[in-house]
């Protein structure tokens, strides 16, 4: 396994599609990195928040001691933050978010992506467009176990072609069931493709 405290800051948690364990992978992230100092963990879009019974679920899940969980854009609905904002009537100020995501904060910084790279954000704009433009090195997060291959290579692949810094690929078994044996089989056969450590968590 990696060691956590290595990893840079500010640093970009993404995922190669939606239920792949971001929050999960933040979680360990902060706690590890809390160990040694304080940490801002932001949330830039999250979608499928009620917000008058949950106004903060995956900055809630990431919380501890010495961890300050923070969100920007919240939106009701669990589609993508562009759909979800076009139910709402709203247009998402894509240039504040940015300026979230990067202002000043006591200790390390770990930003949280939202769904897959791709996900669309505002018409003609996806996640992966808006976010290269914040320059910050990120993890790679993939489920364990049938489809990964493909699903890894293809967001790792956009992302180096894009100019990321990507630290490692972190495969979490936990998110499908996968089997800790075939999810290291897997990880086995992506670093004979993949410049960069891949782990199982």
């Amino acid at each position: 396994m990696i060691d956590l405290h290595t990893l840079p800051s500010p640093l970009w948690v993404l995922g190669t599609g939606t239920g792949v364990g971001k929050t999960f992978v933040s979680a360990r992230i902060a706690s590890t990195w809390a160990e040694r100092g304080p940490v801002c963990y932001r949330k830039p879009f999250q979608t499928g928040v009620d917000r008058a019974d949950h106004p903060d679920a995956d900055a809630s899940a990431v919380s501890g001691p010495g961890i300050t969980a923070e969100s920007h854009v919240l939106l009701r609905e669990p589609l993508s933050p562009l759909a979800a904002a076009q139910r709402e009537g709203r247009i998402l100020d894509l240039g504040a978010t940015a300026q979230w995501c990067l202002r000043p904060a006591e200790g390390r910084v770990l930003l949280e992506g939202v769904g897959g790279l791709m996900v669309p954000l505002a018409p003609r704009v996806h996640f992966l467009a808006w976010a290269t433009e914040l320059k910050v090195p990120c993890v790679l997060v993939a489920l364990g176990g049938l489809g990964t291959l493909n699903h890894t290579l293809l967001s790792a692949e956009a992302l180096m072609l894009r100019g990321w810094r990507i630290e490692t690929v972190l495969l979490n078994p936990g998110a499908d069931g996968t089997a800790p044996e075939a999810a290291e089989a897997n990880a086995e056969v992506l670093r004979g493709f993949l410049p960069v450590p891949v782990v199982v968590v």
